[in-house]
């Protein structure tokens, strides 16, 4: 789910067939992102620097190690920005079509998929009114 931090709207949903992972769905989509877009992505993320040079992820403590302070406090930044995302994702999974096991025909769920978030971008800027 790409999501534009400041109003909070969904901008592309992108989903794959069955168990994926979170960043080889985002290689496979080849979603354009554009280079000045801030990327904000959680640590299963490693390796997105290759692929969008604009992007940031938490710091991992290293092996036997603790994060220094500064490390620290970056990565309290970043779950400031990305709580958003993480916020979307929940309203998202209040449709239970997205928390649960889709047992329906595979053709349609990516239009289902769609049109939840476009409900959600409806019921957005209704409240922004």
């Amino acid at each position: 789910v790409v999501v534009n931090q400041k109003t909070g709207e969904i901008i592309c949903i992108a989903q794959g067939q069955g168990k994926i992972h979170d960043f080889r769905l985002f290689k496979q989509s080849k979603i354009p992102l554009n280079k000045t877009i801030e990327c904000l992505a959680d640590k299963g993320y490693q390796g997105i620097q290759k692929i969008h040079s604009n992007s940031k992820i938490p710091q991992k403590k290293p092996r036997k190690g603790e994060l220094s302070s500064s490390d620290k406090k970056k990565n309290r930044e970043l779950a400031k920005k990305r709580v958003i995302g993480e916020h979307i994702n929940r309203k998202l999974k209040i449709f239970k079509i997205l928390a649960d096991r889709y047992r329906n025909r595979r053709k349609r769920f990516s239009l289902r998929f769609n049109l939840i978030a476009g409900l959600y971008n409806y019921e957005l800027r209704l409240s922004q009114r």
